[in-house]
């Protein structure tokens, strides 16, 4: 897959996009080490995280978790198989590539803890990882980290490894919101801030100013297909091109693991679901695929915002 570069957004927003890159960029950025080192679950983002450290002329090295990693994209870069619960094996393996920074990066189902077959690097710190399990998964993800920064490895996110895969501030589409579109939008703000706490989900639909539906376990494809059936089943009255998603980052979230993901996928889904439009926080949201989602929002009239946090 070729890496989300800056070129990949609408050409007139360049100067604006630059400045968002810029501004996303953390001081951990300018102190990366080569080669770092992705720990690789599903999804596309592993890869366009890798392309946009090597096309900055920094290694990168995949740690492709089994199960969830494309085993096929993988054979791109160099790579080694690791298992969830394999801590032990992980770390000796990111020591001998020489991979001080490490960066958590694509999807993956969650394991129930006793699914889990555990190396004797992983039961030395059982109790810190039956700790990170018990919540949800920024906890999970957060936890991981501690323990693995405990070993003397540093934990990177986004920001500072591939600020150009995120999203900018501003319309990155041809539409724009309208009043009612902008006040879903703060409605859809201040629910997620009330629930960011409790670690359940990071969007939220707003239609009209009623809050339609909140993401949980089944992720924002779920959500919005929920949505799209309550439609379909008449439970929603208002017309068709009404309502927002909004996503964001839990707060007090920390924001090198799990940030929030918008690609073409979530607008077909925004288009099923008959909303307006999608609405997420500039900086602190991935833009995977960016160029599919722009021409995919236009095609279908929706509009893709990028809000100052």
């Amino acid at each position: 897959m070729a890496s989300i570069a800056r070129c990949a957004f609408r050409p007139a927003a360049a100067t604006r996009i630059d400045d968002g890159v810029a501004a996303a960029m953390t001081s951990a950025a300018s102190r990366i080490v080569s080669p770092v080192g992705v720990i690789a679950g599903g999804g596309a983002m592993p890869f366009a995280v890798a392309d946009s450290l090597s096309q900055r002329g920094i290694a990168p090295v995949l740690f492709a978790l089994k199960g969830a990693c494309d085993p096929v994209r993988v054979e791109r870069f160099r790579h080694h198989w690791i298992s969830v619960g394999q801590l032990g094996r992980a770390t000796k393996l990111f020591r001998s590539e020489g991979c001080s920074d490490l960066i958590f990066i694509g999807t993956l189902q969650r394991p129930a803890l006793s699914e889990v077959r555990l190396d004797w690097g992983t039961i030395r710190v059982i109790g810190h990882v039956w700790a990170a399990f018990r919540g949800g998964d920024d906890h999970l993800l957060s936890g991981i980290g501690r323990i693995l920064e405990q070993d003397g490895f540093r934990m990177v996110g986004i920001r500072d490894v591939a600020p150009d895969i995120l999203m900018p501030a501003g319309n990155i589409a041809r539409a724009t919101p309208d009043p009612a579109a902008t006040a879903d939008i703060a409605k859809g703000r201040e629910v997620l801030a009330v629930l960011g706490p409790f670690d359940i989900g990071q969007a939220v639909v707003v239609i009209d100013g009623h809050v339609v539906a909140v993401e949980d376990i089944e992720g924002t494809d779920g959500l919005l297909a929920r949505v799209a059936r309550l439609r379909e089943a008449g439970r929603i009255r208002a017309k068709s091109g009404h309502g927002v998603l909004v996503k964001a980052p839990k707060s007090g979230q920390d924001l090198r693991f799990d940030l929030p993901t918008v690609g073409p996928k979530t607008i077909e889904g925004v288009a099923k679901a008959g909303l307006a439009g999608i609405a997420v926080i500039a900086g602190s949201t991935i833009a995977a695929d960016s160029q599919a989602m722009i021409e995919a929002a236009d095609k279908a009239g929706l509009f893709i915002q990028g809000l100052s946090a």
